[in-house]
């Protein structure tokens, strides 16, 4: 099916499309079926909240590392920090080893986290080296274990994100989908790329369809979603029970808000103003200088910025200015003044 022209819901779907229904997850309830996806050093906690207030229904944490000796870095303080979210919150965790891997769910739980999401899916090569993220596609045998004593760690709803398999031609999401079921694991997010793939080619949903016909938990599909048209065609190949939009909302994050606008209305909304873009992306900046502080603040705020400002006149000459701003005040200006010039 072509996705260059707008793939219209049917007129039965419009106003209550299955995407825009609540989902429930091991007996908590999400509000809709479009989710974030984690996204280390993106989804932090004033990213989620943002996709949050443009109608996502749900979004899941940076990749924390299963080992509590490194929670009280600076870095995992912020990864974990989830106040002000709205309910409810999914901490993932990452890592080879069952026993840490129980621990760390059981930390997270007690940090206000309500759902764990297990990283099989990072296809980032210091995560494979230690055998965690895609890695362990390899070891089944270690997937299973990893399943079962993170689910038997809480009392909690454990979920699962993960990709097709290591390498092509290797592909074994099916085996792998049926044991999480097997084990406990309330939902899965399946990124439809090996490992080996990375993020090259085009992402196959033909394997996602064939594991939700052969499982009955919530099925997530992810990869490729970049517009409302595409979710709807993943829907309808896919047959999920959610979409999950990763680097698409990178830069805008309204993508969810396009989402269900065409899943209610059948209409496709106008791209937003440059003075729309300002307003979010200086609200973003205030927070992100709040929640990070002066320093850190920043230099995460770089990289949000250059993805906010692609594809605006002249932008590649500001990102440039804009990089040698050392004060979160200096940023705030010339950010600010770039997207007035383009009002």
């Amino acid at each position: 099916m072509s996705i260059d022209s707008p793939v219209l819901p049917s007129s039965s779907t419009l106003s209550d499309h299955p995407l825009l229904q609540p989902l429930n997850i091991g007996g908590l309830t999400i509000e809709n079926r479009l989710m974030v996806a984690p996204m280390a050093g993106v989804t932090d906690n004033p990213f989620r909240r943002l996709c949050k207030s443009f109608g996502a229904g749900h979004a899941v944490s940076e990749m924390i590392i299963a080992d509590t000796a490194l929670y009280a870095r600076k870095k995992s303080l912020y990864r974990a920090n989830f106040d002000n979210e709205i309910a409810p919150i999914s901490a993932q965790i990452a890592g080879a080893e069952p026993d840490k891997l129980a621990e760390a769910a059981r930390y997270q739980i007690d940090n206000g986290a309500q759902i764990i999401d297990i990283n099989m899916g990072c296809p980032a090569k210091k995560v494979c080296r230690k055998l965690a993220g895609s890695a362990l596609l390899q070891d089944e045998d270690l997937v299973a274990r990893l399943l079962d004593a993170a689910v038997n760690a809480v009392d909690a709803p454990v979920t699962l994100k993960t990709r097709l398999g290591f390498e092509n031609g290797r592909e074994n999401i099916l085996r792998v989908a049926k044991r999480a079921e097997q084990a406990g694991i309330a939902a899965i997010a399946i990124h439809g790329r090996t490992r080996e793939d990375m993020y090259t080619g085009e992402a196959r949903y033909e394997l996602i369809r064939e594991v939700k016909d052969s499982i009955s938990i919530p099925v997530i599909a992810n990869g490729d979603i970049d517009s409302a048209q595409k979710a709807q065609h993943v829907y309808e190949l896919t047959g999920c029970d959610a979409v999950m939009i990763g680097r698409a909302a990178q830069g805008q994050p309204w993508i969810f808000r396009d989402i269900e606008h065409f899943l209610r209305t059948g209409d496709v909304l106008d791209a937003p103003s440059v003075s729309e873009i300002k307003e979010v992306v200086l609200a973003h900046l205030q927070e992100l200088y709040d929640f990070y502080g002066e320093y850190s603040g920043c230099r995460i705020a770089r990289k949000h910025i250059a993805w906010y400002t692609t594809g605006i006149p002249n932008s590649n000459a500001f990102r440039q200015a804009m990089y040698g701003e050392e004060s979160t005040a200096g940023q705030f200006r010339v950010v600010e003044r770039f997207l007035q010039t383009h009002e």
